[in-house]
């Protein structure tokens, strides 16, 4: 059973969450790991060698060193790339926690190390009673911030680690991410982040010209996560009409 796992988020959508996520991978499995990732909600398909896919989930699925079917790595595949409270009301498909937790499950099963990455920023919806937030809750693990820094981006990363702390959850990590190369001050923003964010900045992955995880790995430390490392075990979730008997089962 895994006792290494993490569950990253983003300050916004296209902000480096895969990059970075693929990086953890990359690292870990570097180290000797058993090391997977897992992406249980993605909502975009391109034509990728004649199938139809998800770009993130196979830059996850590249990065560890762990084989497991897709349906482990990705259990909700919805085609238009739009939030996915709407591409899945479009499939006529209802997104429920049960079956993300029981792939958790056994995914942990299979390796030493599971990155889990959430869709979107922190809180987007996934159906009319059910969001990214109650997932992170419902798996417990600790949760790494990608920041992607760009006008705004204060507001939003400072929002979203109250956010994360507020469900009761530990903010592991924060990493940054050059998303525009052109942004005035990074270096003040920065270290405005640096003071208010309270917790560890794992690392500044800069504006690569060809983004890999190899790449970005390079810019990522990951030592100060070993005091946060996670068992499997979950946190008990909230008595609600839709999370009630998931948590029961789990």
């Amino acid at each position: 059973m895994t006792h290494r796992a993490w569950f990253v988020t983003g300050t916004d959508t296209c902000i480096g969450k895969t990059l970075v996520s693929s990086a953890m991978l990359s690292l870990l499995a570097g180290s000797g790991l058993r090391a997977v990732g897992m992406k249980p909600v993605a909502a975009g398909l391109e034509e990728i060698d004649g199938e139809w896919r998800n770009e993130d989930v196979e830059q996850l699925r590249a990065a560890g060193n762990v084989d497991a079917p897709l349906a482990l790595r990705c259990q909700y595949l919805l085609r238009a790339p739009m939030s996915p409270h709407l591409a899945a009301r479009q499939e006529d498909v209802r997104i429920e926690l049960q079956p993300m937790l029981s792939a958790f499950d056994e995914l942990s099963a299979r390796a030493d190390a599971v990155v889990v990455e959430g869709v979107g920023g922190f809180c987007v919806p996934f159906g009319d009673d059910l969001d990214s937030a109650d997932l992170a809750v419902a798996l417990g693990l600790p949760v790494i911030l990608v920041v992607g820094l760009r006008l705004g981006c204060l507001n939003h990363a400072l929002l979203s680690a109250e956010a994360i702390r507020a469900r009761g959850l530990v903010l592991a990590g924060w990493v940054a991410s050059m998303v525009d190369p052109s942004m005035l001050a990074p270096q003040a923003n920065l270290q405005t982040l640096r003071a208010r964010i309270g917790a560890p900045l794992l690392g500044i992955v800069p504006h690569l010209e060809r983004p890999d995880a190899a790449g970005a790995a390079r810019h990522i430390d990951l030592r100060a996560l070993r005091a946060t490392a996670a068992h499997a075990a979950r946190r008990p979730m909230p008595e609600t009409s839709e999370t009630t008997a998931s948590a029961a089962a789990a």
